[in-house]
């Protein structure tokens, strides 16, 4: 049985075939490509539930690619993990505020990436134990059940750690959450250090689901502690 459908994106053969070989040996099914625009065709094409996508590839690049990824319709389910040799915030940051959902500097080992696969394919499941199936904020409507949200009436479309981040603050509303907890009930026991994970995700849900993102009325920061979802009565 599966585990996944996995696309990896890189223009080193080596790489590709190492990955392909080892992620086949966990169980998922592994597909490749060499370049940003063999992806997107490949994404047009087929279904995939997660992408292994290099940052600097020549051509379209990785951040280009991941932008195009997520702006694509069918694209709200899927995971993306960036690789990259790169290592500093502001390249981390560059990664996520494209999409990302997790971010892997090379080189790794296999069981860095596989437990990167694991924890982007992880997700909250929706139902009253985990907070209610369904919140109206104004002119927003989330439906956490079928993972859709929409803003005036228009679908706004939320990636899977998104509308995760986004479930388990509304499961616990009006208190404040630490980041440490945010992490790893989003991402899972390994993370907890990652604090600008958090920041760009709750920017992006902030310019998705807030009337004014700069003056927030239902996501609030807790300096220096975490966050808190102000849930109206």
């Amino acid at each position: 049985m599966s585990a996944g459908r996995i696309l990896v994106v890189d223009d080193d053969p080596q790489i590709r075939r190492v990955m392909r070989t080892s992620l086949a040996g966990h169980s998922y099914e592994v597909t490749d490509a060499r370049a940003g625009e063999e992806a997107l065709d490949r994404l047009r094409r087929d279904s995939f539930d997660l992408v292994l996508l290099d940052l600097n590839m020549p051509g379209m690049g990785g951040l280009e690619t991941c932008r195009s990824i997520r702006s694509a319709h069918s694209s709200h389910d899927l995971a993306i993990i960036m690789l990259t040799v790169r290592n500093t915030e502001r390249d981390k940051v560059d990664a996520l505020d494209a999409g990302a959902d997790d971010y892997v500097t090379k080189p790794f080992s296999m069981p860095e990436l596989l437990a990167r696969v694991r924890a982007a394919l992880r997700r909250i499941p929706a139902g009253p134990e985990n907070g209610p199936d369904s919140i109206a904020l104004g002119e927003v409507e989330i439906d956490f059940a079928s993972r859709q949200a929409k803003v005036h009436g228009n679908a706004v479309h939320l990636t899977p750690k998104e509308f995760d981040l986004l479930s388990y603050l509304v499961a616990h509303p009006n208190r404040i959450i630490t980041h440490r907890e945010l992490l790893q009930a989003i991402w899972g026991p390994d993370y907890g250090d990652e604090l600008e994970y958090l920041r760009v995700f709750v920017n992006r849900l902030r310019k998705k689901i807030e009337p004014d993102p700069a003056h927030p009325r239902f996501l609030l920061t807790e300096a220096w502690t975490g966050y808190r979802f102000c849930l109206p009565d």
